[in-house]
């Protein structure tokens, strides 16, 4: 009987210690991208999104397709560290299903002095390609 618990509840065990893992990477990965985007460095920020024509920004203004236009997209909307202000993520949920994709439901603030303080509340799908998270999917508003 306790060989039985456990050849069913290893499995279990062992999925939920890869979900913590990769939970793990995944806020490192937010947090890189909270520094990159505090030191003025758009670019570097948008490493962590898949570079294909398949990435979805969902905005207030609709849809940015593609990681070359979402690139423009930000450059343009915050031409300077003035209007990028300092930022802060508020990570409420990571939900990793089976290693491969992740949800992300979170606040996002920028402190802006000069301009006034701006947020909201995004949610992002990340999959693993090629062994590396990457953003697909980006709904903020």
């Amino acid at each position: 009987m306790k060989l039985f618990a456990f050849l069913i509840l290893f499995p279990c065990q062992v999925i939920f210690s890869q979900s913590i893992k990769e939970q793990k990477v995944i806020e490192n990965i937010l947090k890189t991208q909270v520094d990159l985007w505090n030191k003025g460095d758009i670019p570097g920020f948008m490493e962590y999104y898949d570079h294909s024509e398949d990435l979805k920004f969902i905005g207030k203004n609709g849809v940015t397709s593609g990681w070359k236009a979402t690139l423009q997209r930000y450059l343009t909307t915050y031409p300077d560290q003035e209007t990028m202000g300092n930022l802060t993520f508020d990570i409420k949920e990571i939900d990793v299903t089976a290693g491969k994709t992740a949800w992300i439901l979170g606040k996002w603030q920028l402190a802006r002095p000069q301009k006034g303080d701006i947020g909201g509340y995004f949610t992002i799908l990340m999959k693993k390609i090629k062994g590396r998270w990457l953003i697909v999917r980006d709904h903020t508003s």
